[in-house]
């Protein structure tokens, strides 16, 4: 694809993006880079190739929900100095 003056000035237009001559001759040669190199890209054969969204496959890590004994009220509050009516008492919200 020929990169030119006016394809960075419409780029930069829909980008809304200001640039002088001076960024489009520096910016000039790196687009034709960077679009020769998604021309590339075009040419990999991916037939059969299923497409892929995450790079690793996502699998549902969940465990089984099992009932099991915790501590009590009271054994939760035993080592607290800080407790008021069954509860853990923090400092005021304001």
């Amino acid at each position: 694809m020929e990169v030119d003056k006016e394809l960075l000035e419409k780029v930069a237009s829909v980008a809304r993006l200001k640039l002088t001559d001076k960024e489009i001759d520096k910016f000039a040669p790196q687009m034709k880079e960077i679009l020769d190199f998604f021309g590339k890209l075009q040419e990999v054969d991916t037939e059969g190739i299923r497409p892929s969204f995450q790079p690793i496959e996502i699998k549902n890590r969940l465990r089984e929900d099992v009932i099991v004994n915790s501590l009590s009220q009271e054994d939760a509050l035993r080592n607290s100095s800080l407790k008021k009516d069954g509860y853990f008492k923090g400092p005021k919200a304001v």
